[in-house]
C-alpha cells in the first residue's frame, strides 16, 4: 500500500516591491538531490512541528531571511519512488521587505531575486510555476482581500 504523508513545505519568498514583485529562487548545490535545479525554499516538517512553523524555519535556515507576512496557499502532491510514498507539500507565500540580503545555506550554490515572469521561466518544477501563479492570483493586490482571514497565517 502506498503511503500518503504531509511531510514537506514549499515557501515562495516574495519581495513585494511596488515597482514589481521579485521572487527568490535557489539553485541546488552539486552535492544535493537535483543538482543545478532552480527551486523555491523547500524542506521537511520536523516531528511535532506545524507546517507554518516549518516554512518560517526553512526560510531562515536556507536564506537567512525573516518573514514579515505568511500566507497558506495550497497543498501539492508528488510521488517519491524510492520511498513508495506520495508526499504532500504545504505551500506558503512568505513576504519580506526592505533590502533582503540572502545568505544561502549548504544545500544551495546560488540565489536570484527575479521578476515573476523570469521566475516562472527558471523554475525546474512545473508545480512551482502553478503555485506561483496561484500566489499572484490570490495575493497580487497586496493581500488576500476577502480571503485574508483564512489565508494569512502570520
Amino acid at each position: 500500500m502506498t503511503e500518503v504523508a504531509v511531510g514537506v513545505v514549499d515557501a515562495y519568498v516574495i519581495d513585494p516591491d511596488p515597482a514589481g514583485w521579485r521572487v527568490l529562487l535557489l539553485q541546488r548545490g552539486a552535492a544535493t538531490r537535483c543538482p543545478g535545479s532552480w527551486e523555491t525554499v523547500h524542506g521537511h516538517i520536523e516531528a511535532g512541528e506545524r507546517p507554518e512553523d516549518a516554512a518560517l524555519r526553512e526560510v531562515r535556515e536556507e536564506t537567512g531571511l525573516v518573514a514579515e507576512r505568511l500566507y497558506t496557499i495550497t497543498v501539492q502532491p508528488f510521488y517519491l519512488p524510492r520511498m513508495g510514498a506520495v508526499q504532500m507539500a504545504v505551500v506558503f507565500a512568505v513576504f519580506v521587505t526592505g533590502t533582503p540580503v540572502v545568505t544561502v545555506g549548504p544545500e544551495h550554490d546560488a540565489s536570484a531575486w527575479l521578476p515573476i515572469d523570469d521566475a516562472l521561466a527558471r523554475y525546474t518544477w512545473p508545480r512551482s510555476r502553478t503555485a506561483l501563479g496561484e500566489i499572484v492570483s490570490l495575493l497580487g493586490g497586496g493581500d488576500a482581500g476577502p480571503a485574508e482571514d483564512v489565508l494569512r497565517v502570520r
